[in-house]
Order: structure tokens, then C-alpha cells, then sequence
């Protein structure tokens, strides 16, 4: 198992529309295309409370491909971001790491 730590760094107020597609749009897709999250975190105390951390488990590199091309051009996606930012852009930056557990750690 490998996970993708995901960090959605947002536009000056606009955390809240990004958490709304989320938990209103995003996950119903991420299902219909078999993709598993594995945790979602705002930021409480760093560099930024404009932050969403999230992760992603995936079997292979080679899942994670297939699947997120899969929902990246999914017509109900394009439409649903489409709409999302209809008041502006939501998203300033996006990093993304592959991460593969170590022998002892109590994520395998």
C-alpha cells in the first residue's frame, strides 16, 4: 500500500467552499471511481489556516494512475468544480507526495 498526501493550499477565504465540494461533491465521485481516502485535516496550528491535508490509499502507482485520470475527466467533476468556482478560484497551489509506510509504523 502506498499513500498520496495531498495539501490544498486556498485562496484568502475560500477554505470553506473547498471543505463544501468535498463533503458534497468530491467523495460521491472519489466512490463511483473506487478511489479510498484515508483521512482528511485542516490546518489548527502552522504556517496557514488556509490549508486542507488529505490522504489517499492506493494498492500501486499504477492504481492511482488509472483511477485519478478516471475522475480528473469525469464529466460530473468537470462540471461539479466548474460550478464550485463559480464565485472565483478556490485553489492557490496543490503539493502531492507519495508515501510508502515504513516496517513499523502502524499504517501498513
Amino acid at each position: 500500500m502506498i499513500y498520496e498526501m495531498r495539501v490544498y493550499h486556498c485562496l484568502p477565504g475560500r477554505l470553506p467552499a473547498l471543505l463544501k465540494r468535498f463533503d458534497t461533491v468530491t467523495l460521491k465521485l472519489w466512490e463511483k471511481h473506487g478511489i479510498r481516502q484515508a483521512g482528511f485535516f485542516t490546518t489548527l496550528i502552522g504556517s496557514s489556516n488556509q490549508e486542507l491535508t488529505y490522504f489517499l490509499a492506493w494498492e500501486s502507482l499504477a492504481e492511482r494512475e488509472k483511477k485519478w485520470a478516471g475522475f480528473m475527466s469525469d464529466p460530473d467533476w468537470i462540471d461539479a468544480r466548474a460550478k464550485s468556482e463559480a464565485d472565483g478560484q478556490i485553489i492557490a497551489n496543490i503539493v502531492s507526495q507519495f508515501l510508502a509506510p515504513t516496517a513499523f509504523s502502524a499504517v501498513k
